[in-house]
């Protein structure tokens, strides 16, 4: 932790605690599910079928006899993929069109400040399901869809940062050391302003959930044969008024995974923002004494 005071200052807030676990949840059960799970999560066992939480089922069966919580381990698997993948290519689309925003001629910039902003007036959800409707609903759709919908939003928060970062002193004096405009970037202000991208990713993440959940919902994103959250909450919905309790688990399984993305994110941009960092000081230390006159 000491080699990683910024871990330390994470841990250190009661909405990092809750960040970490949530999210640390979501992968063990992702990952336990490719190895384990209650019950085949396609298993149909009719006699069972609306079956009570028990010892057996501990989250009940749904219509078609299937285990809910075996349902809900395998898709966090989709959950944590779409998460992870449209992540990957927000912050690949995002860090280069803002790079390109910043560092750039004047005419780059520009241009790059118009593509960004004509593609921003898209909404992701809206350039997904475009796209499902030509390609057909698949996972890959969602990922890439969502991906470029808020790398394209990235590139807007983060672009005026970097510009601003652009003209502080320890940037100029890199400059005057011989560094290039993309050692400056990777050495000084892709730092400098990670707080604003890791809020900004962290959100891109939590959509891509909710993103992938209602594509899936509304028959856009996973195919039937994957385990969906969205899917699960679909086929249950139907069934609300008279099995009410077999909606609670999709639903607050959404839900928690949202709420832990967002509050990891605001919770990692208090511990990694610099500024902030100096001024409060490492957790568990004395704030300074007041001077009196």
């Amino acid at each position: 932790m000491r080699r990683f005071p910024w871990a330390q200052r994470l841990w250190g807030s009661g909405t990092g605690r809750f960040g970490v676990v949530v999210v640390l949840v979501i992968l063990v059960v992702a990952a336990v599910s490719l190895v384990w799970t209650p019950f085949d999560p396609q298993r149909v066992d009719i006699a069972n079928r609306w079956s009570g939480p028990d010892a057996a089922h501990l989250l009940g069966t749904d219509g078609s006899g299937r285990d809910i919580l075996s349902l809900l381990m395998a898709g966090a698997r989709t959950t944590v993929l779409v998460a992870v993948g449209a992540g990957v290519i927000a912050t690949v689309i995002g860090l280069l069109l803002a790079a390109l925003g910043a560092l750039t001629p004047r005419p780059v910039r520009e241009a790059v400040t118009v593509l960004v902003d004509v593609l921003i007036a898209f909404p992701v959800l809206l350039i997904a399901m475009m796209i499902s409707a030509v390609w057909g609903g698949s996972l890959l759709v969602v990922v890439v869809s969502v991906g470029i919908g808020f790398g394209v939003n990235i590139a807007r928060v983060t672009r005026p940062e970097l510009r601003r970062v652009l003209h502080s002193d320890f940037v100029l004096a890199g400059r005057a050391s011989g560094l290039t405009p993309w050692q400056n970037l990777w050495r000084h202000l892709l730092p400098n302003v990670a707080p604003v991208f890791i809020v900004q990713l962290s959100w891109g993440m939590a959509v891509a959930v909710l993103a992938e959940a209602g594509l899936s919902y509304l028959g856009f994103g996973a195919p039937v044969t994957e385990p969906s959250w969205g899917l699960l909450l679909a086929d249950l919905q139907r069934f609300i008024s008279v099995h009410p309790l077999s909606v609670v688990w999709p639903g607050l399984a959404i839900t928690l995974t949202v709420l832990g993305f967002n509050i990891l994110g605001d919770a990692l941009r208090d511990a990694t923002d610099p500024t902030l960092s100096r001024r409060v000081g490492p957790v568990g230390a004395e704030p300074p004494a007041a001077v009196t006159a």
